[in-house]
């Protein structure tokens, strides 16, 4: 089964996947263990369904039973230039590189399943496929199969792609040999957690989502606490932080799939703008986006978060506008947003950078 291992990894390569692996369909105690200590410190937040499917989630065997391997695969979608160089562009917002694109659980899924075809074509076996909107813990069983390893942001990482990649998975009833695991090599660098805008990153390897702003900005329903909101910046949706801070990005290339290059109207977003969508406008900017799913309130809150940060007083006619929105979680982030640039201080009021 090591030559099928082998014809399996070239075509998921020439499918456009950058990385494969393979992993017995099974789970560690420890991560099974990890799932329910985060799940009993109400560290989930917003997030119920991941306790709603904690025990498929834990292992691949509950999820199926006539699983025998995983197939983890990854794929690059590394930026081309600086991700966070928004950051110094307060009337800006930014948004998480892996939304800048189209949806991309589409792409992925598609060559999933053109694997998963070929695979019961020339190997039999049955199979599924899983995106990360299946209850499946991917970094764990991604790092069994040798695709990277769990940094200290507790998000994947690869000597080969760094930190950009999504992951995706075939789950097969054909007993193939398990690769070796990959180590940690993230050895004494504390970049990532230093990096952090919100300390959601309070020690090693562990995460609490309830202080992330990729949680607060597309997780969260309610209003956010206001010593998050002054943290966040122009982020309004996702963040880059500890992914771009981590060194093994050096190794790293721009993804080269058109599909994940930047949507023009994505890239560098005027806040004043999109302060004023309605949700019909929403829904038209953002068709075909990983956005669209947050809905108009929350990212219209997210936006008024970024321009009450902006220091720019000349925003706030703006903001103002939003103070009668018919949406409690809109009036609250503006009420929030006038007052903070209100009292922004002469220095703050800078133009922005051409």
């Amino acid at each position: 089964m090591r030559k099928a291992k082998e014809t399996i990894r070239g075509k998921a390569l020439e499918l456009g996947f950058q990385a494969v692996g393979f992993a017995a369909a099974a789970a560690e105690e420890r991560h099974k263990a990890g799932l329910r200590e985060f799940l009993g410190l109400g560290l989930e937040g917003d997030m119920a369904w991941l306790a709603r499917d904690a025990g498929r989630r834990a292992d691949p065997k509950v999820l199926w039973p006539a699983a025998k391997t995983v197939i983890a695969l990854a794929v690059n979608y590394a930026p081309p230039g600086d991700p966070l160089e928004l950051l110094s562009r307060p009337r800006r917002g930014s948004i998480s590189v892996y939304a800048r694109s189209g949806d991309y659980h589409g792409t992925v899924k598609k060559r999933l399943k053109a694997l998963a075809g070929w695979l019961v074509r020339t190997l039999g076996g049955e199979v599924k496929v899983f995106t990360d909107t299946a209850p499946v813990m991917e970094k764990p069983i991604a790092q069994r199969a040798g695709i990277g390893w769990q940094g200290k942001h507790t998000n994947l990482v690869s000597r080969k792609l760094g930190s950009w990649f999504f992951l995706g998975e075939v789950f097969t009833t054909l007993a193939l040999p398990p690769d070796e695991a990959e180590a940690d090599h993230c050895g004494t660098c504390d970049a990532c957690m230093r990096a952090c805008p919100t300390v959601a990153l309070p020690q090693a390897y562990r995460i609490d989502p309830r202080r992330c702003i990729s949680y607060l900005t597309i997780e969260h329903k309610g209003a956010i606490a206001p010593d998050l909101m002054a943290r966040m910046g122009n982020r309004i949706y996702g963040c880059d932080d500890c992914l771009a801070a981590c060194p093994w990005n050096k190794f790293a290339e721009p993804a080269g799939d058109a599909r994940f290059l930047p949507r023009m109207e994505l890239t560098s977003p005027a806040l004043a703008d999109l302060c004023r969508l309605d949700d019909t406008a929403f829904r038209k900017v953002f068709a075909g986006s990983a956005i669209k799913r947050t809905g108009r309130d929350r990212f219209v809150r997210n936006v008024l978060v970024a321009l009450g940060n902006s220091g720019d007083e000349t925003l706030r006619a703006a903001a103002t506008e939003r103070l009668d929105d018919e949406s409690p979680l809109v009036r609250d982030a503006a009420a929030w947003a006038v007052a903070r640039l209100g009292q922004a201080a002469p220095s703050e009021r800078k133009p922005e950078k051409s």
